[in-house]
């Protein structure tokens, strides 16, 4: 069986999920998922926040904008009066919700339950059009089999159990649709996998299912080797290993979901990126081990939103003892650190989460000085740098010697050189690199 995600992008509009049906009518067993059409999470979190600030008249505004989309994309996407029909009825059953929530208390509940709509509309829309087309499928509700324990960790054996009894339920069925993104938290309340969570959806259910293969459908051919949004030439990479393709999402690839590629690999299930508007495309195959090694850098990723923090113990006795205490603060906090260099009595690291900075820092100022510096930008750059391999980190350095780099991380994996500099070079940085060690 095939898990098949698309994206906001893919199925943005009538004619893009026209699209989308072509490409998953092919016979083949499959679970579709799909996320919200573009905009409309945006639109809703909007609307949420309108709520929050009691902000009545401007949330109906913003209601009445986003239902005049759907209305729309619904006159474009069906012929029969039919399927209007069962669109508008569920369109209007949770516009009507959205606009009850106006004259009361707003709470983070009623939140993630107005963030799920997004997903149940793009769903449903697309089903009817399935059954207006006579094509045979059935949609499957995500809150029915998805949920996450009291860790926020997708609950694997509850969702196998429960998906799997629903797959049975249908034994001639071979089209599946669910929605991305939405589950059931450890006290059955609405939640979700947090923005981008779809591909994780993909990713949890390939798992759940033992799939052949995960399809991630987007609007780009596969991963590139740089960020076209900041450099001019790049190009899309055939191979990555599960390894590589979890540095670069979490480092800043905003293609894939940082937390798509752990499921997959656990299984050993191959992870495909496809591009909706180009589905002829190769696009980007994530395997355990790619065909071709002999490579050494193969992409480049940048996170922005990073902060740098200095420690430096103000004793120059007991090193271990000062490294336990500044680690200890971190866990306290539940604050993961991305980057960090050591000696025996300085620590540098880095942080994307500034939730607990100052009670961080306060802990910290008790046994050593501190110093904090925001808007920095970690630089990733993954390919197979085992250490039998020589002039790696000096073609990187070596593209970067006009630029003021602030940390190096190197060793720690055999995939990944990271930098830390201030996020004002990041495009500097990306271009140079591009040039010094792509050649492009």
């Amino acid at each position: 069986m095939f898990i098949q995600k698309f994206g906001g992008t893919s199925v943005g509009s009538a004619d893009r999920m026209k699209a989308v049906v072509q490409l998953i009518n092919d016979q083949q067993p499959k679970i579709v998922v799909l996320s919200a059409m573009s905009g409309t999470t945006n639109a809703l979190v909007e609307i949420s926040t309108a709520f929050y600030a009691l902000q009545d008249a401007h949330a109906k505004e913003l209601i009445e904008t986003l239902e005049q989309k759907y209305l729309l994309t619904i006159k474009q996407l069906y012929k029969t009066e039919t399927a209007k029909v069962k669109a508008q009825d569920v369109l209007k059953e949770w516009f009507t919700y959205l606009r009850s929530l106006a004259g009361g208390v707003f709470s983070n509940l009623q939140e993630r339950a107005v963030l799920a709509i997004g997903e149940i509309l793009s769903t449903h829309l697309v089903q009817f059009y399935l059954e207006e087309q006579g094509i045979q499928s059935v949609l499957i509700d995500a809150l029915s089999f998805m949920k996450i324990n009291t860790h926020e960790e997708p609950d694997m054996a509850y969702i196998s159990k429960n998906l799997n009894e629903l797959l049975a339920m249908h034994p001639s069925n071979q089209l599946f649709l669910t929605q991305g993104y939405i589950c059931r938290n450890a006290v059955g309340e609405t939640d979700n996998l947090k923005r981008g969570g779809s591909d994780y959806t993909a990713s949890i259910i390939g798992a759940a299912v033992n799939a052949s293969e995960i399809q991630i459908w987007t609007d780009i051919d596969g991963m590139h080797n740089n960020d076209p949004r900041f450099v001019d030439k790049t190009y899309p990479i055939n191979e990555l290993t599960f390894d590589e393709a979890a540095e670069l999402a979490y480092f800043g690839a905003k293609i894939l979901h940082p937390s798509t590629i752990l499921p997959a690999k656990l299984k050993n299930i191959p992870v495909r990126i496809l591009n909706t508007m180009q589905p002829t495309a190769q696009g980007t195959l994530i395997t355990a081990k790619v065909q071709n090694e002999g490579y050494d850098a193969k992409a480049v990723a940048a996170k922005d939103g990073i902060i740098a923090i200095k420690i430096k113990s103000g004793r120059m006795l007991l090193a271990y003892g000062f490294l336990r205490k500044v680690f200890e603060v971190f866990e306290k906090y539940k604050t993961a650190i991305d980057l960090i260099t050591t000696s025996e009595v300085a620590v540098s690291l880095t942080i994307d989460n500034s939730k607990n900075l100052d009670l961080i820092v306060k802990e910290l100022k008790d046994f050593c000085t501190v110093e904090v510096e925001h808007f920095q930008t970690i630089v990733c750059i993954v390919g197979n740098f085992s250490g039998n391999k020589a002039g790696v980190a000096h073609k990187v350095l070596a593209a970067l010697a006009a630029i003021p780099v602030r940390m190096i991380s190197y060793g720690g994996s055999e995939n990944n050189i990271s930098i830390l500099v201030e996020s004002n070079h990041k495009t500097e940085v990306l271009q140079a690199l591009n040039k010094g060690v792509f050649g492009l």
